[in-house]
């Protein structure tokens, strides 16, 4: 079966798929430059400096490729689930949206690659980057909202001519997303706009440091979960149907969702358990949330397998693991989310023993937390979304995904797998052995200790030059998506199994999940907060570059 999609919609999609790439491309020549420094491989040449690279890999990766492609796919799936075509209002915003964050991209990398803003992604103070940096933050942020309020202004649309009606699924966890980064992103416009601005231009003389930092932690782990919805939603929804299965349950689907909403908020603090500064209790009890966290992901581990079996039941398999022979491994668009969701399993593993006190402690600033990092969103999150571009970009311009793409998709994933277990798993070694993170190559004048870490920085060379070659090979099938055979592919939205649970309508009582949501922030942050802006140190801004 096939189906069209509306061509201006595409064209809002496809812009935002396109700039995600191009981000893509440019952090990953950052990140080769940096593995391959780290590694002592190389000297960087005409005064380009590690920490430059590290920033601008990790603002182009981390914030500028995810978002981008975050909300193309969001888009996308609105306007083929609710009513196939996006109003006139939401295709405003999502222009309007996508101009803001595409001027607030080139400013951002432009203070970047002119040496003035390297203080990582993170942009921690007191290190001070140029007011241009911080003001390109606020433009990336301020077009994400409205990205969101075209998403918003869909989903009402949808819901006046259909009172009564329970959203389609994928348009209800787009819908929870895009509110969960809302609330999420006011911790960071906060920081950005109230502190870091009037400090840069030297309007005041100091910041509260702790005050800048847990703020943008408040805003830091949500920003993890803003990556993982997005796949969860493909997990959930495009996957089954690409497999011939149904999705398991939608009820479960949509509660997994109300979780992270209700919990991947207020647990900001299990990022700062080694800061001083911010009572213990407080730090216990965002730690107690964060587990919280678990359930919707073991809920989603369940309902994903579930689907696999009875998929491959259906199809005959028998034996305890006969189901995983009937799953289309010779698919990409299979391929890659699966490989994502098997990542996941050690990745969140990991993320229990970060949010841990006392294991943290341990880890916490080594290249452990560099290897859990690149786990969760720059492989469980990446293969996702290389999945979903495979089959989106044919979609949304009329094009095939052929048999040769296919196979170089496969290869591309593969490499990436590859270059990914070479380079954070050498992170992970080598942070358990206390490599610092946030380095440059350095042997700290031969020490013994040093010495121990140096085959893994080459491992992690080695996984920087593989994973680039899957960046290329990448760009190779992008290009060849976008000059494919004309054609129709079907934008694949999986159905219900016939025996699932209904549905409670309480899911979308979307008062009461903000409401629970607020209440939360409230209890974990408000009391921390008035101690720390009361008793706050303030710096004054540096520059170590």
């Amino acid at each position: 079966m096939t189906s069209t999609f509306d061509r201006k919609d595409g064209k809002l999609v496809l812009a935002h798929l396109l700039f995600a790439y191009g981000a893509l491309l440019l952090g990953g020549i950052c990140g080769l430059l940096q593995s391959l420094v780290k590694g002592g491989t190389i000297t960087l040449p005409a005064g380009i400096g590690y920490y430059q690279l590290l920033t601008a890999h990790g603002v182009l990766m981390a914030l500028v490729f995810t978002t981008f492609f975050i909300i193309g796919f969001l888009y996308s799936g609105l306007s083929k689930t609710l009513g196939g075509s996006l109003t006139g209002l939401s295709r405003k915003l999502g222009w309007a949206g996508f101009a803001l964050m595409a001027s607030g991209t080139v400013l951002g990398v432009v203070m970047v690659l002119l040496n003035k803003a390297t203080v990582l992604y993170t942009f921690y103070a007191p290190l001070k980057a140029s007011p241009y940096f911080y003001i390109a933050l606020v433009l990336l942020v301020v077009g994400s909202w409205l990205g969101g309020y075209g998403a918003f202004a869909q989903y009402r649309a949808w819901k006046k001519t259909n009172r009564g009606k329970l959203s389609p699924l994928l348009a209800f966890m787009a819908v929870v997303t895009m509110l969960m980064w809302q609330i999420a992103t006011l911790g960071v416009a906060a920081t950005v706009l109230i502190q870091f601005i009037p400090w840069s231009f030297g309007w005041v003389d100091t910041i509260n440091v702790l005050l800048s930092r847990t703020l943008f932690w408040y805003f830091g782990h949500p920003l993890v979960y803003f990556w993982l919805m997005p796949a969860y939603m493909s997990w959930y929804v495009i996957v089954p149907k690409i497999i011939g299965g149904k999705i398991y349950s939608d009820a479960l689907a949509r509660l997994a969702f109300i979780l992270l909403l209700l919990f991947s908020i207020p647990v900001g603090f299990h990022h700062q358990l080694m800061e001083p500064g911010i009572a213990p209790f407080w730090k216990f009890l965002q730690v107690v949330l964060t587990f919280m966290v678990v359930v919707p992901s073991l809920i989603t581990a369940f309902s994903l397998f579930a689907t696999f079996e009875l998929n491959g039941r259906a199809r005959g398999s028998t034996g305890l693991f006969g189901w995983l022979k009937k799953l289309p491994w010779k698919d990409v668009r299979f391929f890659a989310p699966f490989m994502g969701m098997l990542v996941f399993i050690p990745a969140g593993a990991g993320g229990l023993i970060n949010a841990s006190n006392q294991m943290d402690a341990v880890v916490h600033n080594t290249m452990w937390v560099t290897g859990h990092f690149h786990l969760t969103v720059a492989t469980s999150v990446a293969l996702t979304f290389f999945g979903i571009g495979y089959w989106l970009i044919p979609v949304v311009t009329g094009r095939r995904l052929t048999a040769r793409l296919n196979k170089i998709g496969i290869l591309q994933v593969s490499l990436w797998c590859v270059g990914m277990l070479f380079m954070s798993g050498s992170m992970h070694g080598s942070g358990l052995l206390g490599d610092p993170r946030r380095t440059d190559y350095t042997t700290y004048n031969d020490s013994p200790q040093a010495v121990l870490w140096m085959p893994y920085h080459v491992a992690m060379a080695i996984g920087g030059i593989i994973l680039f070659v899957s960046v290329i090979v990448l760009m190779f099938a992008v290009v060849g998506l976008l000059r494919a055979p004309r054609g129709e592919e079907e934008y694949p939205i999986g159905e219900v199994i016939d025996t699932a649970e209904k549905t409670p309508a309480m899911f979308e009582r979307w008062g009461l999940w903000v409401g629970v949501s607020a209440a939360l922030i409230v209890v974990a942050y408000t009391i921390p907060l008035i101690d720390i802006i009361g008793n706050g140190i303030g710096s004054p801004g540096y520059k170590l570059w």
